[in-house]
């Protein structure tokens, strides 16, 4: 796992690791910015969940660490277009069709309306899942 410089993941995207030595516990410095589960004792999974930099330690069965990484989560720039509208941004996923998507920076009215509209579709789904 070790490079030079930060290790980069994506937001609402995950990264696995393979750990050589096996690892008892994971660490990391700032939950908000990155999530971190252990699936086995080799394997860690980070999700980036918030812009930033944290960092990630990996601990051994005596407690040392055997990973002590700095971790940096980004925003995707895959397929991803931004519209202004003088300071205001709405972002939209573009593959195949432009669709509007949750982006972090978001103008604040564009972000609740397409996270109510998300919230919403998914109860449905949930609802219709369970026969209700």
């Amino acid at each position: 796992m070790a490079q030079d410089g930060p290790v980069m993941v994506t937001v609402d995207r995950a990264k696995v690791f393979r750990i050589e030595d096996g690892a008892t516990a994971v660490i990391v410095g700032n939950p908000f910015i990155a999530d971190v589960a252990m699936f086995d004792a080799n394997t860690v999974v980070v999700t980036g969940k918030s812009y930033g930099t944290t960092n990630l330690v990996i601990l051994d069965e005596n407690n040392k660490p055997i990973v002590d990484e700095v971790i940096t989560v980004r925003g995707s720039e895959d397929d991803v277009v931004s519209v202004y509208r003088k300071s205001a941004r709405a972002t939209l996923s573009c593959n195949p069709t432009c669709e509007p998507t949750l982006r972090l920076g978001d103008e604040t009215g564009k972000f609740k309306e397409a996270a109510e509209q998300a919230t919403a579709r998914n109860s449905l789904a949930i609802e219709a899942a369970s026969g209700k």
